[in-house]
């Protein structure tokens, strides 16, 4: 059986992919679930047609993260906490409080998307990398500094 994948399926294919599997897995598994269409000619022209507008949307979400990353590298972020000895900061910065201070500005991240490899916890100038789009990963710039 010949049917036309609509998701990328590991070990099997590509969306877009007109592949030769099994009757019975074709039938009973790809098709039910939405993976994929039988082979035929109305079927291809749907699959192109979904390809084209998934390819439309994810040229608009390249966009969009773009803009804001530009809006992201253009703004420094200051953090005022209090120090103890060595420069140590009492408690530490997260993920959660960057996607804070960043909201306040108006700018909406999500704290899983801020890649902060272990939280702040001394006086300094830090490069944080911000994961918006496979493509675009813009570098937020943090100030910890003494009230």
């Amino acid at each position: 059986m010949q049917v036309i994948l609509r998701e990328s399926i590991e070990k099997l294919g590509q969306a877009g992919e007109i592949i030769a599997v099994k009757n019975g897995y074709g039938r009973n598994y790809l098709i039910p679930r939405g993976l994929a269409y039988a082979a035929s000619a109305a079927n291809k022209k749907r699959v192109a047609a979904e390809a084209h507008a998934r390819g439309q949307r994810i040229v608009a979400l390249k966009e969009d993260a773009e803009a804001l990353a530009a809006k992201l590298t253009a703004e420094d972020l200051n953090f005022e906490v209090k120090v103890g000895e060595g420069d140590k900061l009492f408690g530490s910065i997260t993920s959660a409080d960057i996607a804070w201070k960043l909201a306040e500005r108006g700018v909406s991240v999500d704290k899983r998307d801020i890649e902060l490899a272990e939280p702040i916890k001394m006086i300094g100038v830090y490069k944080v990398p911000v994961r918006l789009h496979p493509e675009v990963r813009p570098e937020l710039r943090i100030w910890v500094v003494r009230p």
